[in-house]
């Protein structure tokens, strides 16, 4: 049996089209997202009062569902910085540094420990752990420093924050999104991780190593980023730098080892990690500031909860509008859902299937675009919500694919937005190097499109 669309459907697919136009006209979407819910209330509730409470309690319902990612993100970010200003950072980093002998192991080592930290830590935070160490070593090596950025912000903000097997909160985001548990995303997306990885980098670094031997190139960055290095502290002796460096690699493998070992996942693995994290923190707070201690590890979490806030702030009201799509509408408008309606996505899902001869394929590409489309503000975050909500309409008309889709959009808006093809998204990797943000977009354009290309025609076949 058909699903009979209703004005609430509508108004939903017009703010969806509205806010996609947004992301490609480079517009901020905080507005149209608040008018999008406040037309869905009035339409819902027909109730001038419930519907203007709806905005607020929408807001509410969007940052308790993204609150355990925003204070994983603000506790590492808090705890990266310590260590960058104790100095761990560079005793931490310091054996890779015999590793790095030439161009071709300064891009890939330094790209995969880039992967690896940012798996644990985030990008940016991982940028600054590596950056001010490695970059002179690599620029010794003789791998250009605009061929560092793109080691860094190819597998730190494309592999990394895209797959986020560790803290979880990209898949999480996409995951509700789409109705799916988080584990089911983060499986779909190992095999179009691996391809887009893999092809992206390889055509990257073929192109980084030609124009090296045609001297294309300069070794030291030229760009004037007008940012300021910060300064670290000697207050520790070498041999705490030296116990801390070798204690938090095991911390944090030992926390991987426990997410095998007792199969956790989602929140599960997110709290390990934070709470590790945490634990971390206090102590090496303790013992570098000593008498201090508890009053600077009171502003190191202040630190990183402002930089948690601050990114997450513009993900918030977008992810209100299309958590109404599905779970969230009950929670925030109450019971106004239209008469055997199973949530507005899920009902045009339905409808679709009964009105468009959809195809796998053609729903591979759509999620494809969509997701380049929601990367187009350069933040990656703020869309991936969209995508969750798209795959899941497009996975119930094919009746098959859901994860798949998911994943495959995920990836694709954060790798633009997240973001290696956005330049303001990647100003960390850029300024750290000293490079012109243009000219790593530039650099990474070819390389990105081609990945997005060929993991789509694999997202085909596996579906």
């Amino acid at each position: 049996m058909g699903i009979e669309l209703t004005l609430l459907h509508w108004s939903y697919i017009v703010f969806v089209i509205l806010i996609i136009a947004f992301m490609v006209r480079r517009l901020d979407t905080t507005i149209i997202s608040i008018l999008g819910v406040f037309v869905i209330a009035i339409v819902a509730t027909r109730n001038l009062t419930s519907s203007i409470s709806g905005v607020f309690n929408s807001f509410i319902y969007a940052i308790t569902e993204l609150l355990s990612t925003i204070i994983i993100i603000s506790i590492i970010v808090a705890m990266s910085r310590l260590l960058t200003k104790t100095g761990i950072n560079e005793v931490m980093i310091a054996p890779f540094t015999k590793i790095i002998k030439n161009p071709t192991l300064g891009f890939w080592t330094i790209g995969i420990l880039m992967m690896v930290i940012s798996w644990f830590f985030w990008p940016s935070p991982a940028v600054a752990l590596l950056g001010a160490v490695l970059l002179p070593v690599a620029i010794r090596a003789g791998l250009p420093a605009l061929g560092v950025a793109m080691a860094m912000n190819l597998f730190g903000h494309g592999i990394a924050l895209s797959s986020d097997f560790v803290i979880q909160g990209a898949p999480k985001l996409t995951a509700d999104a789409a109705g799916l548990p988080v584990g089911d995303v983060i499986s779909a997306s190992i095999p179009l991780v691996i391809t887009m990885g893999v092809v992206t980098t390889v055509i990257a670094f073929i192109f980084l190593r030609r124009d090296i031997k045609r001297g294309k190139l300069e070794l030291v960055g030229t760009y004037d980023n007008g940012m300021e290095q910060e300064k670290k502290e000697e207050i520790l002796t070498k041999g705490q730098k030296i116990f801390f460096a070798c204690l938090i690699p095991i911390a944090f493998i030992l926390d991987v080892v426990a997410m095998a070992v007792f199969k956790l996942q989602g929140g599960d693995a997110t709290a390990l990690v934070g709470g590790t994290s945490v634990i971390i923190m206090l102590l090496l707070c303790l013992v570098a500031y000593k008498k201090k201690g508890l009053e600077q590890s009171t502003q190191y979490f202040i630190k990183g909860f402002q930089f948690g806030f601050r990114v997450f702030a513009p993900v918030i009201p977008i992810a209100a509008f299309f958590y109404l799509g599905d779970a969230g509408f009950v929670t925030i408008l109450g019971e106004h859902l239209p008469e055997a309606s199973h949530g507005i996505v899920n009902d045009l899902g339905v409808a679709l299937a009964g009105l468009v001869p959809l195809t796998s394929e053609i729903a591979v590409v759509t999620l494809t675009g969509v997701g380049t489309i929601t990367g187009l503000d350069g933040s990656g975050f703020s869309g991936i919500s969209l995508v969750g909500s798209i795959a899941n309409l497009f996975g119930t008309a094919i009746g098959e694919g859901t994860a798949v889709l998911t994943a495959l959009g995920q990836i694709a808006a954060i790798w633009v937005g997240g973001g290696t093809l956005i330049p303001w998204a990647l100003i960390p990797a850029a300024a750290i190097c000293n490079v012109s943000p243009f000219e790593l977009v530039r650099r990474n354009l070819v390389p990105v499109v081609i990945g997005l290309i060929v993991t789509t025609i694999v997202a085909m076949i596996i579906i």
